[in-house]
């Protein structure tokens, strides 16, 4: 495996500097469907770590259901680790800043990994789920199927690429929900980290979706749920990920 991956000179696009420092994780994100969901911030104040700002486009607040497949987690400068070869992920997120850098926050991340559970569980604080998950392709067309395990959420969609590939245009709601480099968490101890990642300018299209079931969403206490108003789709990005930071609050 390459120590410095070619996509960390692609720097043009990020809204701030990449860290100067060596990041830890590289990891691909493929095949993801993003399923955008109006909400009343108020209602996301409620589940966001108080000293997070809850960001809101044009006025209103958003969350994202984003179905995608794992593949090729390696810890630097070790090759791909057993039982991270690839796997799908679903996760539930909103939009939040800190000191001048937009991220995002998890309500969930369900996943068909154990190690990723409990790790990104341990050592970052994510609130992640063990899942009974497929993500399969055929003709086209994605389906995702997820079981939290005790079968309190599910959450089944088809989702079919259209169009072109485009990147999106800096101002427009798809540059803002898509191009973020770091995520919250509330670690064990109680601290609030972040964790920064650099990856290339996400490759989009659009996308045609159809819910098959949704006990996830309403459970989330959010208010929101089945079809969702705004959606997209991208073929993925390699990523790299850098070691968590304690924010002082």
């Amino acid at each position: 495996m390459s120590a410095e991956p070619a996509f960390l000179n692609e720097v043009a696009h990020r809204p701030w500097p990449r860290p100067a420092r060596a990041w830890s994780w590289r990891q691909s994100w493929v095949d993801l469907a993003f399923l955008h969901y109006r909400v009343e911030a108020r209602e996301l104040r409620r589940h966001v770590s108080g000293s997070l700002r809850v960001e809101e486009f044009q006025g209103t607040a958003w969350v994202s259901l984003v179905p995608f497949r794992m593949s090729g987690v390696a810890r630097r400068p070790w090759p791909v680790l057993p039982g991270f070869g690839s796997f799908p992920e679903l996760n539930l997120r909103t939009y939040v800043e800190a000191e001048g850098k937009p991220g995002v926050w998890f309500f969930s991340l369900d996943a068909a990994s154990w190690p990723i559970v409990l790790g990104g569980r341990l050592f970052y604080g994510l609130p992640y789920y063990r899942a009974r998950m497929s993500l399969s392709m055929g003709a086209g067309e994605y389906r995702i199927d997820s079981v939290r395990r005790g079968g309190r959420a599910r959450f089944a969609a088809r989702y079919r690429p259209r169009g072109p590939v485009f990147h999106a245009r800096p101002g427009s709601f798809e540059h803002w929900v898509a191009e973020r480099y770091c995520l919250y968490a509330r670690a064990r101890d109680g601290s609030l980290g972040r964790v920064e990642v650099h990856h290339a300018a996400w490759p989009l299209q659009q996308v045609e979706v159809e819910v098959e079931h949704d006990s996830l969403l309403p459970g989330s206490g959010l208010g929101v749920g089945g079809e969702p108003e705004v959606s997209h789709f991208s073929r993925g990005v390699d990523v790299v990920s850098y070691g968590l930071e304690r924010l002082v609050e």
